[in-house]
């Protein structure tokens, strides 16, 4: 196998960005970090979330960028960055936000999540007037290490929407 690649996203990926988004959510927090959703909340949280439609509305964002990791054709991870959208106050839509950082469960350890962080951040960088956000879930240690490593610090915490479940969430800033 070739190396995988890393590429800006096209309109043409969303429903693998799709189907990717929604079993790396659910392998990573139903399976992995075993978080009790309900179930009526995870299906309509995946289906608002990872529909098709949405995430080609979401792909065409004014101020936002995709990037996809994918080699022999196929997605492996991908990262989302656009307007801040995160709830502290000293936050605006002028800032650039990391809204998702996903690696499929097969191509974790191969070091594509740091290599999209890196592509994001550089991105984030040229595309705001202020400091950089990231929200990550209060139990993946793993993520917020990453981004500890990467100058991010906790400035805040925040509840994310499941359904009517409510995640807590840490808010972090670098800059």
């Amino acid at each position: 196998m070739t190396d995988a690649t890393i590429r800006p996203a096209r309109p043409d990926d969303a429903a693998a960005l799709g189907v990717l988004g929604r079993q790396t959510f659910v392998d990573t927090f139903v399976t992995g970090f075993a978080i009790p959703y309900p179930e009526a909340d995870l299906a309509a949280f995946l289906d608002a979330s990872f529909a098709e439609a949405t995430i080609a509305a979401k792909l065409a964002e004014p101020g936002a960028a995709w990037w996809v990791a994918e080699r022999d054709g196929a997605l492996l991870a991908f990262a989302n960055a656009g307007p801040n959208t995160l709830p502290h106050l000293d936050g605006k839509a002028s800032h650039a936000e990391l809204r998702r950082l996903y690696v499929g469960r097969g191509a974790q350890g191969l070091g594509l999540g740091t290599r999209l962080l890196k592509v994001s951040l550089d991105w984030m960088e040229a595309n705001t007037d202020g400091p950089l956000w990231i929200g990550v879930w209060s139990g993946n240690e793993k993520a917020q290490k990453l981004y500890t490593a990467y100058g991010f610090e906790k400035a805040g915490e925040y509840q994310y929407p499941v359904g009517n479940w409510l995640d807590d969430e840490f808010i972090l800033r670098r800059g």
